[in-house]
């Protein structure tokens, strides 16, 4: 502790990891997956999430990283990539930092159907969501993943003009 005192902890020694919010900002949508995560169906039955995509870093590049994991989960061969931050996903448990990153993209960055690796047994769906959308489910609580709340978040601040009305933006 602070004042020298010893206290025991326990700590999830995670490592690092990424994840990255993919977006086309010609036709206002997002690629997020969906898949089973067993801590919440445990807890209150949510058989899966809505998630960015997203995973543990084997790279020692944290860019590197957020583009194999947009291609394995949702098929996308990413260029550019814009940082959003690296923050502790559970301080008090865990030694997960996560590197976050917003990603636009375009149609032809679509190159593989995405869906997880199969020797991993990831279940993944690849869900294209409206920006509009998106926003609307986190402004009423529904997007319950803290990582991509958070990058949904910081994509609306950064790019508000992405979540305006098509109709005002021609004015």
């Amino acid at each position: 502790m602070p004042d020298g005192s010893r206290i025991g902890r326990e700590i999830e020694d995670h490592g690092p990891a990424v994840a990255v919010l993919p977006y086309d900002p010609d036709r206002r949508v997002a690629l997020l997956v969906r898949q089973f995560r067993t801590p919440p169906c445990f807890v209150d039955g949510t058989p899966s999430l809505l998630e960015v995509p997203a995973g543990l870093r084997e790279e020692d590049d944290p860019m590197a990283c957020a583009r194999r994991e947009a291609f394995e989960e949702v098929g996308l061969r990413l260029s550019q990539l814009e940082p959003a931050g690296r923050v502790w996903s559970l301080p008090g448990l865990s030694t997960e930092r996560m590197d976050l990153f917003l990603a636009p993209y375009r149609v032809t960055d679509r190159e593989g159907a995405g869906g997880g690796l199969a020797e991993e047994n990831e279940s993944i769906e690849v869900v294209e969501v409206a920006l509009s959308d998106l926003a609307a489910l986190a402004d009423r609580g529904a997007v319950t993943d803290l990582k991509t709340l958070c990058l949904t978040q910081t994509l609306r601040l950064r790019h508000p003009d992405l979540f305006a009305d098509r109709t005002e933006t021609r004015s």
